[in-house]
């Protein structure tokens, strides 16, 4: 099976192609937003992923969108985020951080005068998850309409993303991964549903793409191309983000990546029943604009990647799920074991239940 064939990511020999993606778990110890022990352990289980992805990780205070997900902008969380990159080093894994700014997609409680901020004042007629401070229990919670960012404010923000990406590679991480998609702020620069701006940064599909590419240029210059990848959904149009121009977008981007150099482009492909396929077409011309590796994610069954990794249309197939109540996922896929389900209760926020005690199959079988 080509799932189970060697890669060479940047610097990074990966044995396989499964690949675990981020997954947002709302588990850091309070207050502060800081990794813990319980983080390291959930992660080190899950080693012999070929590469883990980190759960979305902001960059900033003003970058959070949800309660309890983990920074990267202290020394505590540094410190923190050191324990789990040990752990899953001394498992013999490889992980990578996943740096993000949410953008509009956040919440009142998180930002002084109450107001995310996004390319445009434009709403993203959406919810996240927000534990309420009386009753410590999480619940989704629509977002305020944002107000736009000022110019200066942009500069501000992609300083923040090369400092995550310094910050991450003293942690322990072995690279990033650039959050670009599924609505949040990079992927709200990039599509006129959700940029109306005339400065610079809007107004063309030039001008839609500068941001990410600001921030690819600025976080590669800090800690190497090769240690760099970005994630991009460009068939996603949930959150108001429906744009009959983005895939031509998308693809000016992936020549502009190609030219900085990342290691990888990660598909996010929408994972719902009727969502949207993505079209083999597409897949074609991303190869053609951009020549790193390819990792997809979206619902892959075993059978799927290895049809997709066959034809030569991506190079890893993340899955993120799976590895929820199965953190010895690849060796389940190898030996054709049994997969255990997970309990949708205790996604978000909580204690050791649904989160580090899926044992392996080797204690079940």
């Amino acid at each position: 099976m080509t799932l189970f064939t060697p890669f060479q990511l940047g610097g990074l020999n990966l044995p396989h192609r499964i690949a675990m993606a981020p997954m947002t778990r709302a588990r850091t110890t309070q207050p502060g937003n800081v990794p813990n022990a319980m983080m390291a352990a959930y992660y080190a289980q899950r080693a012999s992923a070929a590469l883990i992805v980190s759960e979305a990780t902001q960059i900033s205070p003003q970058g959070q969108g949800y309660s309890f997900t983990p920074g990267i902008h202290t020394k505590e969380q540094i410190a923190g985020w050191r324990l789990v990159t040990d752990a899953v080093h001394a498992a013999g894994g490889r992980i990578v951080l996943q740096l993000w700014h949410v953008g509009r997609m956040s919440h009142a409680s998180f930002h002084a005068d109450g107001l995310p901020v996004a390319p445009s004042a434009l709403s993203p007629d959406a919810s996240v998850w927000i534990v309420d401070p009386e009753t410590g229990k999480g619940g989704m919670v629509p977002c305020p309409v944002p107000r736009a960012l000022e110019k200066t404010e942009i500069a501000t923000i992609i300083t923040d993303f090369a400092q995550g990406a310094a910050n991450a590679i003293e942690a322990g991480f072995d690279g990033v991964e650039i959050h670009g998609a599924n609505g949040y702020l990079i992927d709200q620069f990039l599509r006129r549903s959700s940029n109306h701006r005339t400065d610079g940064y809007g107004g063309g599909q030039a001008g839609r793409i500068r941001f990410a590419v600001e921030v690819a240029e600025a976080v590669a210059a800090r800690i190497g191309a090769g240690k760099v990848g970005i994630r991009l959904s460009p068939y996603i149009t949930q959150r108001n983000m429906a744009d009959d121009e983005i895939i031509p977008t998308m693809l000016m981007l992936s020549r502009e990546l190609n030219r900085i150099g990342l290691s990888y482009i990660h598909l996010s492909e929408a994972d719902w029943e009727d969502a949207p396929v993505v079209p083999e077409a597409f897949r074609y011309d991303l190869r053609k604009a951009y020549s790193g590796a390819i990792i997809v994610a979206g619902k892959y069954t075993p059978e799927r990647a290895e049809a997709i990794l066959g034809a030569g249309l991506a190079d890893l197939v993340a899955f993120g799920r799976p590895f929820i109540a199965n953190p010895d996922f690849p060796r389940r896929v190898r030996e054709g074991l049994a997969l255990a389900t997970f309990d949708p209760a205790t996604l978000f926020g909580g204690d050791a239940r649904g989160y580090t005690d899926y044992p392996a199959a080797n204690a079940t079988t």
